[in-house]
């Protein structure tokens, strides 16, 4: 087979990024190790940014997410012994998000590949990368138990923090950054009406977090121990916990029902530079993993994604590689900055094991800050909203 671009990965960010590049006239092939029922029954990040929403709709992706997501205005913070309070990005940007499940985001993609029949060839194992610093790379991969051959200009990693495109790049090239939080989330999803907000908890027992995915489906967190048990928390316990951390105007309101999925992840904070070596480029969770206090995974994907197809549209338009040689560096501006708002959230908002007594009494007040001055929560917001894309000129 041949193609221009091949992308490793059928996720969000391969998928989109092969309905970007066919919209602009690329031809590419998506590669994606797992089945297709098995990439859709994912349940991951469902808050977007209105940037991630403009182009969902732009690229005619956006009909379903308006008439089923939900939007709303910003975020409620609460923390013991005080009033709540709300960060009213819509007041201060002119910005919304939209409550919008990956899942559904995955189905409305394959849809559009659907139509288009678009190359997406599930269950490709053992993919392998060669000649990425060669002006003709290739990949291998084995499919219905035979090996095939993928020949391209260009290859997309998109497959993900444990794929193998970034282990593509040599290790004297590869430069990694990592923070690993000493805590996990305990998350569960529940058919039932979620609060009218995303909601944070900052509590003596723990962090929560009260968010959505649709009107009728809301996805519910509590901080835990790294060495948590599912099998320890039945429902029951779950939500006397997590009542138990929120106000008792906020914990009375949360509708309570059985969970119909549950997991526990770790945190982290992860950044791979550059994110192109040769004529491999990284897109997403392949380059860079933030904790989900800040909602920022899904929506980093997107303008990966957005600033890639661009540059390739471009170079297979005008014949100039500017903006493909720009690319990580200026995704990385975006991605640094979503990393940065994740740790302050993080730090912000949750009990870590080893803090002092200096230590909470500095986070206590950093709180009543934030509560307090319009300025602090105007600069939380354009963070937490997501910062424009940049135009092709740069910042």
């Amino acid at each position: 087979m041949k193609t221009q671009v091949a992308i490793i990965g059928g996720g969000p960010a391969g998928l989109l990024l092969s309905h970007l590049l066919h919209q602009a006239g690329v031809d590419s092939v998506v590669l994606e190790h797992r089945s297709r029922a098995q990439v859709q029954s994912r349940i991951r990040a469902g808050v977007l940014e209105q940037g991630t929403v403009d182009l969902l709709r732009s690229c005619g992706l956006g009909d379903r997410m308006d008439r089923e997501g939900h939007p709303h205005d910003g975020m409620q913070v609460a923390w013991a012994g005080q009033e709540s309070f709300f960060i009213d990005v819509r007041k201060h940007l002119g910005k919304r998000f939209m409550a919008y499940g990956q899942t559904q985001i995955q189905e409305d993609l394959h849809a559009a590949c659907d139509a288009r029949s678009a190359r997406v060839i599930h269950e490709a194992l053992d993919v392998t990368l060669h000649g990425v610093e060669s002006a003709n790379p290739h990949v291998t991969f084995v499919h219905a138990g035979q090996e095939q051959r993928l020949d391209c200009q260009f290859i997309a990693g998109c497959d993900g923090f444990h794929g193998v495109s970034r282990k593509a790049i040599p290790a004297n090239v590869l430069r990694e950054f990592e923070k690993v939080y000493p805590f996990g989330w305990l998350g569960i999803l529940s058919e039932t009406p979620p609060l009218p907000d995303i909601v944070y908890a900052n509590h003596p027992r723990g962090f929560a977090l009260a968010s959505m995915r649709s009107p009728t489906l809301s996805r519910y967190y509590l901080q835990v121990p790294l060495d948590t048990r599912i099998e320890d928390w039945p429902d029951e316990r779950f939500w006397q916990e997590l009542k138990a951390r929120y106000p008792r105007e906020i914990a009375d309101r949360i509708v309570t029902g059985p969970s119909i999925e549950k997991s526990i992840a770790p945190l982290r904070s992860y950044v791979a530079e550059p994110m192109r070596h040769g004529q491999l480029f990284l897109a997403g969770d392949a380059a860079h993993i933030v904790p989900p206090t800040g909602a920022k995974g899904l929506n980093l994907a997107v303008s990966d994604v957005f600033y890639l197809s661009r540059a390739l549209a471009d170079f297979y338009g005008t014949g100039s590689p500017f903006l493909l040689d720009g690319y990580s560096d200026m995704a990385l501006r975006r991605v640094w900055a979503s990393v940065r708002t994740s740790w302050y959230l993080t730090n912000l908002l949750h009990r870590f094991p080893d803090s002092t007594a200096f230590d909470q009494r500095a986070q206590e007040h950093e709180l009543e800050y934030l509560r307090s001055s319009p300025s602090a929560q105007l600069a939380l917001a354009e963070q937490y909203a997501g910062l424009p894309f940049e135009a092709p000129g740069g910042a």
